[in-house]
């Protein structure tokens, strides 16, 4: 009985995250299909519509929208509109979760997580990413402390800690990989090259 359920779940350790990933895409590019689909039926005639065109036009919107929010009056729009998000007592909440999880997701953005260090706690190595040496200074004056974002694993969150930048150890790995490492306790993959 112990041999088959041992098999049972190598299996499902086989099965599972591939599943769950195809099935994600899935759903990921069909939402994309079905929300575009009546605007771009709206825009052209149904003759010249194919599937696909919807999920087409929103990458296209998504890209459109990204050069968009660098211009100037753009990004003034947008910085109000988050200002005004960032006031309502619900919505700040909820708004708040999806901007820090983007910026999260969003690790190939070097400026805000510059490199991957080491910080000993209780006698215990902690992977952590310096995202703040200006908040840093502005908030502690000359104590020469940095802001380190150490990352919970397993669920999406985390703790910011102003720390001495002589107690940080450099790490030579990837800001992906710490990521990666971080999020699912050491647990990973061995990493093909």
């Amino acid at each position: 009985m112990n041999k088959l359920i041992s098999l049972l779940l190598k299996g499902l350790v086989a099965v599972l995250p591939i599943s769950l990933t195809v099935y994600l895409i899935y759903w990921l590019l069909a939402t994309g299909e079905a929300i575009a689909q009546p605007v771009v039926l709206w825009l052209i005639p149904d003759i010249l519509y194919f599937p696909g065109l919807g999920l087409i036009a929103s990458l296209g919107a998504l890209v459109l929208a990204g050069s968009l929010v660098n211009m100037y009056g753009i990004r003034y729009f947008v910085t109000l509109s988050q200002n005004v998000f960032e006031r309502i007592p619900l919505v700040k909440s909820i708004y708040g979760a999806f901007k820090d999880m983007m910026m999260v997701f969003n690790i190939s953005d070097k400026k805000e997580m510059k490199s991957v260090v080491s910080i000993e706690w209780d006698g215990a190595q902690v992977i952590g990413f310096i995202t703040g040496e200006q908040t840093g200074q502005r908030l502690f004056g000359d104590q020469n402390l940095v802001g380190v974002y150490v990352p919970l694993s397993y669920q999406i969150g985390g703790m910011t800690f102003y720390i001495s930048r002589d107690r940080l150890t450099e790490l030579d790995i990837g800001v992906e990989e710490a990521m990666r490492l971080a999020l699912t306790a050491g647990v990973q993959s061995s990493p093909k090259e």
